[in-house]
């Protein structure tokens, strides 16, 4: 298999090694709801080391089900944001088209590749609240809060594409139903009992149907970023809040030219000086 682009995320390693997103085309045919031959483009995990030689693969074609295919096709999987998880040497991958976060068994480049699980709507884990709005849709950016043994904290920056709003299937934007609202939020996850729970939300009362990050402060505070804010007149937004039941703006910053795909806090312009 021959991957044709990269695209979105790399994670640089500590050994020098580097795992880049790219994706691949495979032909199908009669997929549900594709008569015939189908493109189908999904995506692949390379790991490179310092030479630039891949020494380690990882294809959605050989875990994942290209019959299922939330957001349509040939642009299957999406994905946007690779995670190492320190704890066990894993990997999280952000599949966008799917609405799920994958665990894959990497440990560190000697793991099988297989998805250990996957988090979100009709994936391996029941939702403490038992709502499926409170998943995530659509989603950008997992960032690691904490970890304690088997249990996570993950930032996500939910954009809420097709949110699934009662246990009726109720999709958001459809028909007549409400419209889709995207959410900063917190998941708790607790992978031996298999249960998420959601610590935290704000919803700022627009829709991003693209991009978008996600990150708590050393104070604290989560900053998140809206890439494409409807119907806000900014192409983007980036917004601090308290991590309270009821947010308060800390600080807000809007962009009226440009969209940003990502918002990241930084020291300072300079190595090893810090503004603050």
């Amino acid at each position: 298999m021959n991957a044709f682009s990269f695209h979105h995320d790399f994670l640089p390693l500590t050994n020098g090694h580097m795992i880049v997103l790219a994706n691949a085309i495979q032909d199908f045919t009669d997929l549900a709801g594709f008569p015939g031959i189908t493109h189908v483009a999904g995506d692949l995990l390379i790991e490179l080391d310092a030479q630039w030689n891949p020494i380690w693969f990882w294809s959605s074609f050989d875990h994942l089900d290209p019959n299922r295919h939330l957001m349509g096709l040939p642009d299957w999987t999406h994905s946007n944001a690779i995670v190492y998880t320190p704890d066990d040497g894993n990997l999280l991958l952000s599949v966008r088209n799917q609405s799920w976060i994958l665990k894959i068994d990497y440990r560190d480049g000697a793991g099988s590749g297989d998805i250990l699980w996957r988090l979100g709507e009709a994936g391996d884990f029941t939702l403490t609240s038992g709502k499926p709005s409170d998943w995530f849709y659509a989603q950008h950016f997992p960032s690691l809060v904490s970890t304690d043994g088997s249990v996570m904290a993950m930032a996500v920056f939910d954009n809420g594409n097709l949110r699934i709003l009662d246990d009726n299937g109720t999709t958001c934007g459809l028909a007549t139903a409400p419209a889709c609202y995207s959410r900063a939020t917190i998941f708790q996850i607790d992978q031996s009992a298999r249960t998420a729970t959601l610590l935290w939300q704000d919803r700022p009362g627009l829709y991003s149907l693209w991009g978008g990050s996600i990150n708590q402060l050393q104070n604290t505070n989560i900053e998140f970023n809206m890439s494409a804010p409807f119907p806000q007149v900014p192409a983007s937004r980036v917004l601090e809040l308290t991590q309270a039941d009821s947010p308060q703006t800390v600080w807000q910053m809007d962009i009226e030219k440009g969209h940003a795909y990502r918002a990241y806090r930084i020291p300072s312009l300079y190595p090893g000086v810090s503004w603050r």
